[in-house]
């Protein structure tokens, strides 16, 4: 399961204030986000891990330039197109300058970021069992038993919390289009 933006920034944010802890469970919570980055980008299994572990050497070596205010995957994906770019050059790949774009921004990346934000915006306004539960099992594909084993409550109750916390977000989205 994917760490969601909130989890991943708030391990960034104690491993910056001292845990190796988190900061230990934030660089191998970023092990299968960066290698699905670099699988959509690189065709080549083995540059893939090195650019992984390159960018996990980064993160840990650049924490410092992490503003706190923003979001940690903004950050890290800017890292990790610095670090292709950077493989592009070392060995030398080239490609038709009308290509570069489609190398380093997948389609819809900049929507699919500036959603993400609003969705952790809006989720932000629910109480937190509701908003762990939605991101469990609406925005990271879990399923209701896997939550509520998580959780260590009955389904039953993951059910009604999501409902509960979604009806609140369409009431919420309602009201501010009024």
């Amino acid at each position: 399961m994917r760490a969601s933006e909130d989890q991943l920034r708030a391990w960034m944010v104690d491993g910056l204030d001292g845990s190796a802890s988190s900061h230990a469970a934030l660089l191998r919570a970023l092990v299968p986000i960066l290698r699905a980055f670099y699988c959509r980008r690189v065709g080549d299994a083995d540059a893939i891990e090195d650019l992984v572990q390159e960018t996990l050497i980064a993160v840990h070596t650049r924490r410092i330039t992490y503003d706190r205010e923003r979001a940690f995957t903004a950050w890290l994906f800017a890292v990790a197109r610095y670090k292709m770019i950077d493989h592009f050059r070392r060995t030398r790949q080239t490609c038709p300058i009308e290509e570069v774009e489609d190398l380093l921004v997948s389609p819809g990346f900049e929507a699919e970021a500036g959603a993400r934000m609003d969705i952790d915006r809006l989720l932000q306004h629910l109480p937190e069992k509701q908003s762990r539960l939605i991101r469990q099992t609406r925005l990271e594909g879990g399923s209701i038993a896997d939550a509520a084993s998580a959780a260590g409550i009955g389904e039953s109750d993951v059910k009604v919390s999501v409902h509960r916390g979604l009806k609140a977000l369409v009431a919420r989205i309602q009201g501010q289009l009024r």
